[in-house]
């Protein structure tokens, strides 16, 4: 998958609600009431990235997540970091 460029990357990032651009990667944060509804929120995300066959970086402090994507493999974003962001923003919908 190609790289974006950066008028692709700005104006993916502008209809992406709450992510942003963190070097070559998009990242945002989740907060949730406890650990158990953030690790259920893990799990929902790892079904989604799975079955994209592209995964995200994650990190989890009691009841914040924090996701990280980049295509590592093409060395920065693609339109699958994108795809992969609004199927995470659907799950909270």
């Amino acid at each position: 998958m190609p790289l974006m460029n950066e008028s692709e990357i700005s104006e993916r990032l502008q209809s992406t609600s709450g992510w942003q651009r963190q070097g070559e990667q998009i990242v945002r944060l989740f907060t949730f009431g406890n650990f158990i509804q953030a690790m259920e929120f893990v799990n929902q995300v790892a079904e989604k990235a799975e079955a994209a066959g592209h995964h995200p970086d994650i990190d989890i402090r009691y009841n914040k997540v924090r996701l990280a994507l980049s295509t590592h493999d093409a060395g920065g974003l693609t339109q699958r970091d994108f795809d992969l962001a609004a199927s995470v923003d659907a799950l909270l919908s």
